[in-house]
């Protein structure tokens, strides 16, 4: 097997000085420049460090809370228990209201890491989003603190780990067998054996014998299982052979009592399961009517001949058994379904058996090596997953079991053995949790809240513990479910759908299992209107505004048709200079075009400027192919939110939190460009004018994200007004989009910084 790469091998962005406690890091996000500042005042001397407690955060993908036998009313519990799992549980503290911020693998990775919520770290969807590693993160500010910190796994973030003393991590979704993994020189490895158990050994060998023993550690051990499609190691392959699964009473559920929107979706047992990927037959689809074809079991076509002869001794006589009583025309279209969730629910079990064996292997090292003492050790998942229930596999909608993940901690000393608490925690709380049991102070940006109190005084809330929870899908073409967000309670879970402007309400006290809403119910309109009212002012404090969220213009052909020539362009070739923002800079292809080819004609220059844009269009922009091929730019001229302010007055804080978003895409996608941030040009004819003055407040925190390195502001408005502050005609003639000598001065303007950052 490869050696692992030493644990010298560091790679992370500029980090706070330990000599001087002054802040090398750019500021990430304008709310919380001080506390970024003041991070060196709490980072711990060396000589404690070996009695802060080491952590061991696993992490699964996918498994739901109902396939874990220390929860209570699992169908599997005796049929596939978790015994390792639960021993976490029972010499710990297992939270029965543990919620995600977004059901879907890689948004809840990066809600762990930030301890923020989507909108605010970028990483909104697994399709188009690209995760800024350089933005603030727990393992970066552990590390300041004195810890080693390392990540074995799935990552599923579409950029390398930033800020991790060691790490290995499976390329996208990663494979069950024989996977390839991504070494920390960028280079892939292929691995003989099953993926569960490889992180494993991958995770103990760093433990046992690469890290620095002097340093307390955070170990992130993150197995791909029980992802789809669902494939166990070999040893695992005849678990539950003759044995006929409990279904779940909604497996038929028609959706009756609650909005259209839910039939749409396509992550249905019934009609959405594949031939070869998710029911592991070989050769072609020979009942279309009732399986999808055009995806193949790959994980069979990475296996060596030993192995699909182990595999296809085990599926083969049941494969041709179904296909044979199929022909014979002896199963309905209900046994149809029931042997697929059969299938289904078996391959995804068996998957959980070498995730279950590796944390007790790490348990048992613990114990040998005498780590238990003064070791965290915690067992999650990204989300839940739905087990059949509403006739569903897949996770992505707001009902108790994708939205619920699984939560056990063991922390010797302070957590009572057996505890149990419903208090509500999100994953958003697990970067200040961690930074809370290490020492550190949590910086105020993040949205999370550690969950030390709930651990020393054995799972009883504070006085101020939160009351509710706030959680957000952002739809995806995949599997069709709508963009949806909501609001759960102890007792309800409330979620609103654009697509149809409508409510869902659940009480989950009378209803568990969510199959009737009763938000139009007059005996809940109270609690409809307390919860709707919840749902905004978590809005509100979360910051889940418009100006952050992207939202495309689509609907209006000219703007789809300059957004694809846009990306046309960029995917042309190589552009040293990216003009970044809205009409202003589209202008520089009307009032501007001479000036243009004057100063940028020669310089590989590449216009992204669409007139009526605010910030929120620039993000989805940037995120749908503007930046796909951009990685190489010198430099980008940004200067975006005069449609923020301008059309609905938007509170400047606000536009400045999409403009800091835009500047965190630029990070992650072009991560050798330095930026140009303009301040937004003024508008009005006079000083006192009622926009400038909002845009005047708007470059005031706009200036807050120059940090000389990566990031200059630069605001350049004074050159367009003349001695008395008035805007002149001839300069803008509707005191907001420039002429040709508005252009002139604009370029003149720049020019010299530009040649200063490289151009």
């Amino acid at each position: 097997m490869t050696q692992l790469p030493p644990c010298s091998q560091r790679e992370g962005p500029p980090r706070l000085s330990k000599a001087t406690g002054s802040a090398v890091l750019e500021p990430v996000m304008n709310h919380s420049l001080l506390s970024l500042c003041c991070l060196g005042v709490f980072l711990l001397p060396c000589a404690v460090a070996d009695k802060r407690p080491n952590i061991i955060f696993m992490f699964s993908d996918d498994h739901a809370c109902n396939a874990i036998s220390a929860y209570p009313g699992g169908l599997f519990d005796n049929i596939a228990p978790t015994p390792n799992i639960d021993r976490i549980a029972n010499e710990g503290m297992l939270f029965e209201n543990s919620f995600c911020a977004n059901s879907i693998c890689g948004p809840s990775r990066a809600n762990i890491l930030t301890g923020k919520h989507s909108h605010l770290n970028g990483f909104l969807d697994n399709n188009s989003s690209h995760f800024d590693g350089r933005q603030q993160t727990f393992p970066q500010l552990l590390r300041d603190t004195g810890y080693e910190v390392a990540m074995i796994g799935k990552w599923h973030l579409h950029s390398n780990p930033i800020g991790f003393d060691f790490w290995r991590i499976l390329p996208g979704q990663g494979a069950y067998y024989n996977p390839d993994f991504i070494e920390m020189d960028g280079s892939r490895k292929r691995y003989e054996g099953h993926c569960n158990d490889l992180v494993t050994d991958f995770g103990l060998k760093w433990i046992k014998e690469d890290r620095d023993k002097d340093k307390p550690f955070v170990a992130m051990i993150q197995f791909k299982a029980p992802h789809r499609n669902w494939s166990g190691a070999l040893r695992h392959l005849e678990l539950f052979k003759g044995v006929t699964m409990p279904e779940p009473d909604s497996l038929f559920d028609d959706y009756a009592g609650r909005s259209k929107v839910l039939a749409e979706h396509a992550m249905g047992i019934d009609k959405h399961m594949y031939w070869g990927h998710d029911m592991k037959f070989n050769g072609p689809n020979l009942f279309p009517d009732h399986f999808s074809s055009g995806i193949v079991n790959r994980q069979y076509q990475r296996m060596n001949e030993s192995q699909k002869k182990a595999w296809d001794a085990v599926y083969e006589p049941e494969n041709q058994k179904f296909i044979a009583d199929m022909k014979a025309g002896k199963l309905s279209k209900k046994d149809i379904v029931r042997w697929k969730y059969q299938r289904y629910i078996k391959d995804y079990l068996k998957s959980i058996a070498s995730v279950d064996e590796g944390v007790g292997r790490v348990l048992k090292h613990l114990d040998e090596s005498g780590l238990a003492k003064n070791t965290i050790v915690i067992y999650s998942s990204d989300q839940g997953f739905y087990l059949g229930e509403h006739g569903w596999y897949d996770k992505r909608w707001m009902f108790e079991e994708s939205f619920k993940m699984p939560f056990v901690i063991r922390w010797p000393g302070v957590i009572k053995a057996g505890s149990k608490t419903k208090a509500l925690i999100q994953n958003i709380d697990y970067g200040p949790t961690f930074l809370d049991v290490c020492g550190a102070k949590t910086p105020a940006d993040m949205q999370g809240h550690s969950i030390v109190p709930l651990l020393r005084n054995g799972g009883k809330r504070p006085a101020n513990w939160r009351d509710a929870v706030y959680y957000t899908y952002y739809g995806e073409s995949t599997h069709r479910v709508a963009a949806h967000d909501g609001v759960r309670t102890e007792r309800y879970t409330l979620f609103y759908v654009p697509k149809y402007k409508e409510w869902q309400l659940f009480d989950n006290e009378k209803d568990p299992q969510q199959m009737k809403s009763v938000h139009e119910d007059p005996s809940y309109a109270e609690v409809l209107k307390g919860l709707q009212q919840k749902y905004r002012d978590l809005k509100k404090n979360y910051r889940a505004h418009s100006a952050i969220l992207p939202d495309d213009r689509l609907g209006q052909e000219w703007w789809k048709n300059r957004h694809l020539d846009m990306n046309k362009k960029a995917n042309s070739g190589a552009h040293d200079l990216l003009f970044i923002g809205d009409s202003i800079t589209q202008g520089w292809e009307g009032s501007g075009k001479e000036i243009w080819q004057k100063y940028y004609g020669k310089r590989k220059a590449l216009n992204l400027g669409i007139s009526g844009d605010r910030t929120e269009h620039v993000i989805w922009r940037l995120n749908n192919g503007n930046l796909r091929r951009q990685q190489k730019a010198k430099v980008a001229v940004v200067m975006i939110g005069t449609n923020n302010t301008g059309h609905s007055e938007q509170d400047p804080s606000e536009t400045a939190d999409g403009v800091e978003r835009i500047l965190s895409i630029l990070r992650a996608r072009c991560p050798n460009a330095r930026v140009l941030l303009l301040g937004v040009f003024p508008r009005d004819e006079m000083p006192d004018g009622r926009k400038r003055g909002i845009n005047d407040s708007l470059n005031e925190k706009l200036a807050a994200f120059h940090n000389g390195k990566r990031v200059h502001y630069l605001n350049i408005n004074e050159r367009f007004l003349d001695e008395s502050g008035r805007l002149p005609k001839e300069i803008m003639p509707d005191f907001l989009h420039p002429r040709e000598k508005g252009y002139a001065i604009w370029a003149e303007a720049i020019e010299e910084k530009l040649i200063e950052l490289g151009l």
